[in-house]
């Protein structure tokens, strides 16, 4: 298992690419939020075929590199073994459908949960880190109704397992995720888009 000084406060998940977007923009734009201080990365690209998606994970993986960041990728763990990716997130569905660990133990495993049955699943395949969202409405995720933090606050005490709140995240809500039980944030636009990360580790609250 990961050890708490080893992860940074915040926890950077990237955007869809934009149809057509050239993957050096992609990876310019990358460059830019680990120049902010971001080193966790999570590389979503669900609208990408295979193909392209592991020739956007290459580059990501070598930008991470110079930067000293840790990249996990949404896709199988087999995909992340063979990228020689530093681990995995998986989402709700992958997570459910684990039957052990996917990875081994010096491989981050970062998983998403939604509600208690998830959080209990990540218990029990011993994942490393774990998203819980979504907190806020989220422009990213319209439809999908705000766990709000009472709730966050009661899955994250379910779990040892260090936690990210999700979902309407900014800088502005470390503090107030503090407070709820989270170690840390995660988010899409405000730290894509060059908000300043937390790359000190362990300063945050420890779930559970």
């Amino acid at each position: 298992m990961i050890r708490l000084n080893e992860l940074p406060q915040t926890y950077l998940v990237t955007p869809e690419p934009l149809p057509d977007q050239p993957l050096a923009d992609f990876i310019a734009h990358l460059e830019r939020a680990l120049e902010a201080g971001v080193r966790l990365v999570q590389l979503r690209a669900k609208t990408l075929t295979a193909p392209q998606y592991a020739r956007l994970a290459e580059q990501a993986l070598a930008c991470c590199r110079h930067h000293d960041a840790r990249l996990l990728l949404n896709a199988p763990a087999r995909v992340a073994l063979a990228m020689q990716a530093d681990g995995v997130h998986l989402t709700s569905t992958r997570l459910m459908a684990c039957e052990a660990r996917p990875l081994p133990a010096e491989l981050l495993v970062s998983v998403a949960c939604h509600d208690a049955r998830q959080v209990l699943q990540a218990n029990r395949i011993g994942a490393d880190l774990m998203t819980i969202s979504p907190v806020l409405p989220t422009a990213t995720h319209t439809t999908a109704v705000p766990l709000g933090w009472p709730r966050f606050s009661e899955l994250a005490a379910s779990t040892t397992i260090p936690v990210y709140a999700l979902g309407g995240m900014t800088a502005e809500t470390l503090a107030q995720a503090h407070k709820a039980g989270a170690y840390g944030i995660a988010a899409i636009r405000s730290l894509w888009d060059g908000a300043t990360a937390v790359p000190s580790a362990g300063v945050g609250s420890e779930p559970g």
